[in-house]
């Protein structure tokens, strides 16, 4: 009979943050679940968190530095210095060890700068390792490396919510504790598949809308959230700015807004509201010209009254966020808030949900090209991950440092990163598992999993919870090789654990995490810690004051623009498809994960096209390619479907053999460059 050991920790996936449990025998985790009091996951866990664990004794792990035969060709002064430790792998790669592999990086990195300058050096990554990692890799790259150049995966997802949040309240996180759901008189959830994404807050959500009809789903198809719903809203692609927008403009025509709470804690509203009143397209009654989503004119305004005339929330994802009018989607979100006065209190509030298990955490670490931790001015703007591929093919960036991220996956124009990866002298990669990018790269480092280490993870509401390592590990956390990185380039790191690494973003982003030290996140490794910590967290923010410098919310209105699937029923000329993309509950971002668990693997096994059953006439083969003037997918499997609306198409993008993000090119969010995801013209090829 085996003895188990059990040891909380926090999941690794979503942004969610789930506390889990694990039972552990001889340094294998058997079972993960979660105990019923844990603050976050109120005992329950997605598919992912119970069954999602097989990575981490995974015989494909990258267990032991690699770096490329041709590289070590092209650097024989790097192949000499560290010639006795290789030891050949196959036909590209050599085996070393670590102490190796970062020898011969930082000789190549001080290489390139020494040839093309400073800043030709940039550091992608930190949102799926702890916040000690994403802290000391931004510190090493703008302190050691001297180049502005930091970002991380909240490029192609939320950086438009910190955008728009910031401009509006002043502060681009969720206002409120997860349980303010179960106090929530009425709810919007808009671009999010949540049941999908982020289960464990859509069971709330589940929860509440079952007892008391009191949810609004706005979305581009059905989804599963819609089976709850008192307002089942499908809307048309890249209509979000234009339907927020006309629920404004119905609480303005209406005088349902909160006169007190504007006077009293906004400005600009009089200007706001002029703009409004005078758009061509912020009355509801535009949706009379727009066939197929006429009922939307009636709906709106009662969305808009429930809004306004109670306690209400708003949740909203990447089908927001991945647009070219992403910020100013945000900023028309956060301004219903300003209206109604439903921000700053229990039960009311504004909800992004993040994607990663640490995007909130890599942002608050000041891994974001325009920020220091703690969202400080930075003494120079380095380039946003668009801009740097830009660079790469301009030859100005020449070597990439990249900690977790899968460039060559799940980022845009992905034939066009190719390309601007083919140009670089140097890419060095810290992950788990052969990754695309890591298949891109001169060396590759193996490092721990967020079940083999220690360390802070802020999930999507502003939750700390500190990690502890399930099963023992011999593999360097990422913290680690950057600290080996920093003494081997003249640096003066001397961490000894990760502790001390905290203990040093406690003083550099006091404003939120000066009272969260290891000791208080040990004791509340259940309930964790929501940012601003100093003697006590912070549940709710907002309550006296928004985070400007007046304490004042700012209105910022831009008008929704034309175009689009919008612009074609319009003029009556809707041909061809427009495909949009998201998740499905068992597979993770690239799934290199996931796909390690036969359980998860068996639930979906392949990136599936979801196709409206009244477009079957068009799909006349079994599997189709998908093409834009960017690229085209491998041959996609074909799934009719009564959910998905006409002229619309659906598709996962988890495996990187679909090539789903081939499709998409340059079209990005206008502030913030966060890619157009959620809907693109494709042409269909029957194969």
């Amino acid at each position: 009979m085996k003895n188990f050991e059990t040891i909380e920790s926090v999941c690794t996936y979503c942004g969610v943050g789930c506390d889990i449990a694990a039972e552990v025998s001889d340094n294998k985790i058997e079972k993960i679940f979660a105990y019923k009091d844990g603050v976050v996951s109120e005992g329950k866990l997605c598919v992912k968190g119970k069954h999602g664990y097989d990575f981490v004794a995974s015989d494909e792990r990258v267990r032991t530095p690699r770096i490329k035969k041709s590289f070590l060709e092209k650097n024989p002064a790097i192949k000499e210095a560290i010639n006795s430790s290789l030891v050949e792998l196959d036909d590209v790669w050599y085996e070393c060890d670590v102490d190796s592999a970062t020898t011969a990086s930082a000789m190549k990195l001080q290489e390139v700068q020494a040839k093309y300058g400073k800043k030709s050096v940039c550091s992608i990554g930190g949102a799926r390792t702890s916040c000690e990692s994403a802290y000391l890799l931004q510190k090493f790259t703008r302190q050691i490396l001297k180049s502005p150049h930091v970002d991380n995966c909240a490029r192609v997802c939320h950086a438009p919510s910190l955008k728009g949040m910031k401009m509006t309240i002043g502060e681009g996180a969720a206002t409120n504790p997860y349980n303010d759901i179960y106090d929530c008189e009425f709810m919007i959830v808009i671009g999010s598949n949540t049941t999908e994404a982020h289960p464990i807050i859509a069971n709330r959500i589940v929860n509440t809308a079952g007892k008391h009809d009191n949810l609004a789903v706005f979305d581009v198809r059905e989804i599963k959230l819609h089976r709850v719903s008192k307002y089942k809203a499908i809307i048309p692609h890249e209509a979000n700015l234009l339907v927020l927008n006309m629920l404004a403009y119905v609480i303005i025509d209406e005088e349902l807004y909160d006169e007190k709470f504007i006077e009293n804690r906004t400005k600009g509203f009089d200007d706001f509201r002029n703009k409004i009143m005078n758009d061509p397209y912020t009355d509801p009654k535009y949706f009379e010209n727009i066939e197929g989503y006429e009922y939307l004119t009636k709906m709106i305004p009662k969305v808009a009254r429930e809004y306004a005339l109670k306690n209400s929330m708003i949740f909203w994802g990447l089908g927001i966020t991945e647009h070219l009018d992403g910020s100013y989607a945000v900023m028309a979100i956060t301004h219903l808030a300003l209206m109604t006065g439903n921000v700053g209190k229990h039960g009311a509030g504004l909800m992004p949900l993040r994607g990663q298990n640490n995007v909130q955490g890599a942002c608050d670490m000041g891994m974001l090209p325009y920020y220091e931790p703690d969202y400080q001015d930075v003494k120079e703007v380095g380039l946003m991950t668009p801009q740097l591929v830009d660079a790469m093919l301009r030859d100005e960036i020449k070597a990439v440092i990249n900690m977790g991220e899968d460039l060559t996956h799940i980022h845009p124009n992905i034939n066009k990163v190719n390309s601007a990866f083919d140009r670089l002298e140097f890419v060095m990669v810290q992950e788990l598992f052969m990754s695309e990018i890591a298949k891109r790269a001169d060396i590759v480092i193996g490092v721990k999993s967020a079940y083999e280490k220690t360390g802070v993870y802020v999930n999507a509401m502003r939750r700390l919870h500190l990690s502890q390592p399930l099963v023992k590990s011999d593999l360097p956390d990422d913290w680690e090789i950057i600290k080996m990185l920093d003494n081997k380039m003249g640096g003066d790191y001397s961490y000894k654990d990760s502790s001390e690494v905290w203990d040093e973003v406690r003083e550099v982003a006091h404003r939120r995490f000066s009272g969260a030290s290891y000791m208080r996140l040990e004791r509340h490794r259940k309930r964790g810690l929501q940012w601003p910590v100093y003697t006590e967290d912070t549940p709710r923010l907002h309550q006296l004051d928004f985070r400007t410098p007046d304490g004042l919310g700012k209105f910022h209105y831009h008008q929704y623009k034309l175009r689009g699937m919008i612009e074609e029923i319009v003029s009556k000329k809707l041909t061809g498809y427009y495909l949009t993309t998201g998740r499905t509950i068992a597979m993770y971002n690239n799934s290199a994960q996931t796909r390690q668990s036969e359980s998860l693997v068996s639930r979906y096994s392949e990136d599936v096209l979801l196709v409206c059953e009244d477009d079957a006439d068009d799909f006349t083969s079994q599997k189709v390619i998908l093409k834009t003037e960017n690229g085209e997918t491998t041959p996609l499997t074909i799934k009719f479907t009564d959910k998905i609306q006409p002229k619309t198409l659906f598709s996962t993008f988890h495996y990187a053999e679909s090539n789903i993000n081939a499709l998409f090119g340059d079209v990005s969010d206008e502030l913030i460059m966060t890619a157009a995801f959620k809907s693109v013209k494709v042409e269909v090829i029957n194969s």
